[in-house]
């Protein structure tokens, strides 16, 4: 006789689902400074509150220099360090190493890429707030902590 599965760890599944919404949030990242036009409508899935108004009025201000950012965005290992389901707003931080050596600033119109400090950070330490909203999990925080990784 087969035992009954058991139900998942909601604290486990909580961090899987904050950690993928995380991973979409940078890929969403990557189209919204991509995109000339700055259309934030993707973002919007996966982002709240003070990350995505940054990561908006970012994308609008890079965009009216005549800027995009091309390429890829890697999130190096995203590990959940605190989860707490049992708030009213189920909320989760995550530390992940975001590295941007792929990222590269160009001109919208000639698609030359800009000249950037060569001392500039292009793997460093992020942490982030991501909370269950009624849609879904959102991030809704984004702090670069300055430091390599």
């Amino acid at each position: 006789m087969e035992q009954p599965s058991k139900s998942a760890d909601p604290s486990e599944a909580a961090k899987n689902e904050a950690v993928s919404t995380y991973k979409k949030y940078w890929k969403a990242l990557e189209r919204l400074y991509a995109d000339s036009h700055g259309n934030p409508a993707a973002l919007k899935q996966y982002a709240a509150g003070a990350a995505l108004a940054g990561a908006t009025s970012d994308a609008k201000s890079m965009h009216a220099k005549g800027n995009i950012i091309t390429g890829n965005v890697a999130v190096g290992t995203p590990t959940v360090t605190k989860v707490d389901i049992d708030r009213k707003i189920p909320n989760a931080m995550i530390s992940s190493c975001l590295d941007i050596t792929d990222w590269t600033v160009v001109d919208s119109a000639t698609k030359k890429a800009a000249t950037l400090p060569s001392d500039r950070l292009t793997r460093y330490v992020v942490i982030s707030t991501v909370e269950r909203w009624p849609k879904g999990w959102r991030v809704i925080k984004d702090e670069p902590q300055g430091q390599k990784c």
